[in-house]
């Protein structure tokens, strides 16, 4: 099959899974009476809300150079800037191909190349997990009676009645899952030569290497501290720029503290993972039904949160991604370089 009508063809299925679960999270919501929570929003709050967006993502270049800079290269600001904006940007055609984007127009853009780059960003998405996970950690532990709850009736339960209505009981299906593993982890023991000869094993291989070699880097770098620094910012950034938009609806003011924020930071953050544009739909109904399931919210108040929230950074994203396109890519280069980046496959 041609390569561009594959890349349409998946365009069009992320973007179609994408509506439906936008279909799903409006279902049933009466939207003239998200008109009035619309009408009444005070929209100030939305404003400081991509102010620490902007913040966070003005940190997160900062913190791409002290990735590149062990690799004896050095990119000047705010070029590393407009590349992970125009990333951003290029998600809204394909989940995922921004990473690869970002990589692109900054290797070519500071003469860096491509591969050491994509290994930088292999890398801070490592540490960008490993930093949702433990805030994950700590809010369960840390709350587990009000947000424990959320996770298991809307996560875990809906899977494990799924898992037992094939099996009969979902410890059977454990049962067999593990014994899947532990089977095929056995196979690839006594297969481990073998497969290493297969070009995608090495290349996973060399991948996994560089994941290593990449977190043990950080500890070597000159400023590791001013990384790790870096990276608390970006992230009280995100907890700040969702909690704030909580005093742009008044029906909601004062029910919500900080640590509310993380939680919504946390939902909102599985919903943008989902293989969907930007998390469209999916970033929607996780958050509306957060809000519902957790502090009672009416879904129509969730859903207004949820569409302040996810279409004001949109327009940030649109808005900054523009301008870094046409930063990176002069207009007698543009055509040229969106073919580089496009011809190249997330995968």
């Amino acid at each position: 099959m041609n390569k561009n009508i594959r890349k349409i063809i998946r365009f069009a299925v992320f973007l179609a899974a994408g509506l439906l679960l936008l279909f799903l999270a409006f279902r049933g919501i009466d939207f003239s009476e998200m008109k009035e929570v619309f009408r009444d929003a005070r929209y100030s709050w939305i404003l400081l809300s991509l102010v620490f967006a902007v913040f966070s993502h003005l940190s997160r270049a900062r913190r791409w150079i002290l990735l590149i800079e062990p690799l004896n290269y050095k990119p000047r600001f705010w070029t590393t800037f407009h590349a992970i904006m125009f990333g951003y940007l290029a998600n809204y055609a394909l989940p995922r191909i921004g990473e690869v984007a970002r990589c692109v127009s900054l290797g070519r853009k500071e003469k860096i190349p491509v591969d050491s780059l994509i290994g930088t960003v292999i890398v801070e998405r490592a540490i960008d997990l490993i930093s949702m996970l433990v805030i994950f950690a700590v809010l369960i532990v840390a709350r587990f009676e009000k947000f424990g709850a959320f996770f298991s009736d809307y996560i875990f339960t809906p899977i494990s009645e799924k898992v037992a209505g094939i099996f009969g009981t979902a410890v059977i299906f454990w049962i067999l899952l593990l014994a899947v593993i532990l089977l095929i982890m056995g196979v690839l023991y006594l297969l481990r030569k073998r497969i290493m000869k297969l070009k995608l094993a090495r290349k996973l291989g060399e991948i996994m290497k560089g994941v290593a070699k990449g977190l043990k880097s950080i500890w070597k770098m000159e400023r590791k501290w001013e990384f790790l620094l870096q990276t608390l910012f970006i992230w009280i950034n995100y907890a700040l720029m969702t909690w704030v938009i909580v005093f742009s609806l008044p029906e909601i003011t004062g029910h919500l503290q900080f640590v509310d924020g993380i939680f919504l930071l946390v939902i909102g953050s599985m919903g943008m993972a989902v293989p969907v544009q930007a998390g469209i739909g999916a970033f929607h109904w996780i958050v509306s039904r957060g809000l519902h399931f957790v502090y009672g919210l009416d879904k129509s108040e969730g859903l207004v949160f949820a569409t302040l929230q996810h279409e004001s950074q949109t327009l940030l994203i649109l808005l900054l991604g523009s301008i870094s396109l046409i930063f990176l890519f002069p207009r007698n280069k543009l055509g040229k370089s969106l073919s580089n980046v496009t011809h190249i496959d997330p995968d």
